[in-house]
């Protein structure tokens, strides 16, 4: 229901109340005083944990930033730099390039990915007449397959985590670094979304939906008019990256893998704040009392996605108690062929990650489950992990009510339902060619 209510009401505030209200409907017995009473705890819970408190505020703290790189010329000096200076930029194919490249090199945490990459492509996007849309779908084409492939990060943690409980279990033997190296060469659908992607940026094709986004009117974005300086642009994001590698080691004890990706960037966009103020102060970019002016406007314009992200945590619990992932995981028994378990197990994960809104959950979901399962059919461990990889990835980015997705069209400016409905059909070719490389690769290690 929320999904439908999300793609028919465009709002996605009534389609996520409407579920959390329905799941908790559902699980107080229908009993409507006990649905309120569930609903309110809920959300009183969620308040009281750390990691939602931080990643709310990370989410108000992006709009602060972005607000000041753009007030202070940043921005603006961006523009100039690459396409009028050194004329890096200067056709309507290029202007989706650095915001391709932020996305594939800045693979540490996927929300400071999109963030990045959009804050480069802003600028571009309206300078050439290309829609905010097509930027959002750029960002979250990169940043979650990127981390899903790189995994120096909490992606990478998690999977080790799950591969090493399969270790622990007796069903696997061996590394877990090796057995992840091993499932990341077959996480087809992350490989081919950064090839499809880069495809339709260099050849233009704006297919369904986002042709009719891209004959729109663009943005437009709100600046002083002045060129600053580039630094005032670079600096920032200079902070954001080194802040999310530097707290990701800090916060796991020396070793990234095990850092806590809420608090490091919570950290880090509170410390990128701080010294934003003391280098504009003293570049002489901003007076103290227009910084603390434009950091509350920006911060005040991205409070509704902070709610919208409160909401999609709230759906997720329910989704959790109410074990809706194994429940769909049943639908994979033991008389599937084998060589067709790795496409089944990536259709599968991409249907649970689809409706609850989470790759990271339906990887806790289904490795536990894909690990035994090839075992028991005698296929290819590696490649079914893979596919558990593949399809958390594909049903996260294409559902409206994933932080990824919210987040992305978030640092693009653009409307959530927008960017889910014009990037759909390029997911689901991506996924469509990745579903016949897992049937291949079942059929080859069968």
């Amino acid at each position: 229901m929320t999904i439908l209510l999300a793609f028919f009401t465009r709002s996605v505030f009534i389609a996520l109340l409407s579920g959390i209200l329905l799941g908790e409907l559902i699980m107080s017995g229908y009993d409507p005083l006990g649905m309120l009473t569930h609903t309110a705890g809920r959300f009183f819970a969620l308040l009281q944990e750390g990691w939602v408190l931080k990643t709310l505020a990370f989410a108000v703290m992006v709009g602060s930033v972005m607000a000041l790189i753009e007030k202070s010329g940043g921005v603006a000096a961006l523009v100039h730099e690459l396409s009028i200076k050194r004329s890096w930029v200067g056709t309507k194919r290029g202007a989706l390039i650095p915001s391709f490249i932020a996305g594939v090199v800045i693979f540490i945490e996927s929300s400071i990915t999109s963030l990045v990459a959009g804050a480069v492509g802003k600028p571009f996007c309206d300078r050439y007449g290309i829609s905010r849309a097509k930027l959002a779908y750029v960002c979250d084409s990169t940043s979650a397959p990127v981390c899903s492939i790189i995994t120096i990060n909490g992606w990478g943690a998690l999977l080790l985590g799950l591969i090493s409980g399969q270790i622990a279990a007796g069903l696997i033997a061996g590394e877990e670094g090796r057995w992840l190296v091993e499932a990341i060469l077959y996480n087809f659908y992350a490989y081919i979304a950064l090839a499809v992607t880069f495809t339709v940026i260099w050849f233009e094709i704006d297919i369904g939906p986002m042709a009719r986004a891209s004959l729109s009117p663009t943005i437009a974005v709100e600046s002083s008019g002045e060129v600053g300086s580039l630094y005032w642009f670079v600096w920032p994001m200079v902070w954001m990256i080194a802040g999310v590698i530097g707290f990701m080691i800090y916060t796991g004890g020396g070793d990234i893998l095990k850092g806590s990706g809420s608090s490091s960037v919570f950290y880090t966009l509170s410390l990128t704040l701080l010294l934003m103020w003391l280098y504009y102060r003293y570049e002489n970019a901003m007076a103290s009392r227009a910084f603390i002016t434009t950091a509350l406007r920006g911060a005040k314009e991205l409070i509704p996605i902070a709610l919208i992200l409160l909401f999609a945590f709230a759906i997720g619990g329910i989704t959790s108690d109410m074990e809706v992932g194994k429940y769909l995981a049943t639908f994979v028994g033991d008389y599937l062929p084998p060589q067709y378990l790795g496409a089944a197990i990536f259709i599968l994960s991409g249907i649970i990650a689809f409706a609850t809104g989470t790759s990271w959950g339906t990887f806790s979901i289904m490795i536990p489950i894909a690990v035994p399962l090839a075992l028991g059919l005698d296929a290819s461990v590696a490649l079914a992990m893979g596919a558990v990889i593949s399809g958390g990835v594909f049903g996260d980015h294409c559902s409206p009510i994933s932080d990824t997705t919210i987040i992305s069209a978030m640092a693009s400016g653009c409307e959530v339902i927008e960017h889910t409905r014009t990037q759909l059909p390029y997911a689901l070719i991506s996924a469509a060619i990745a579903l016949i490389f897992f049937i291949v690769a079942g059929v080859s290690l069968s």
